[in-house]
């Protein structure tokens, strides 16, 4: 008898060192994931995108979590939070 399986490739980022900043991150990637636009202004604009927030919903970031987001020139939301993930495990 044959079956079908289904595989699912998962992949696991840890994005902050800190358990009660991690779900604010968690929210600026998931904006940005959710919404092409803010993902844009985000890579090309980091600064305002954060004092903009999401639909009217400022992200609670500390100074650090947002110097380190603008500090970072990244080309797409891949490479954003894999060296936003690097210098937090640092």
């Amino acid at each position: 008898m044959i079956t079908s399986q289904t595989f699912q490739k998962t992949h696991s980022l840890s994005l902050a060192s800190k358990p009660n900043n991690s779900s604010e991150l968690s929210r600026v990637f998931a904006a940005a994931v959710i919404n092409q636009k803010f993902c844009d202004m985000l890579l090309n604009h980091p600064e305002q995108a954060l004092q903009n927030g999401y639909f009217g919903e400022p992200f609670l970031l500390s100074r650090e979590e947002q110097d380190l987001i603008v500090s970072i020139r990244a080309r797409s939301l891949s490479d954003l939070a894999t060296q936003v993930n690097r210098a937090l495990q640092s």
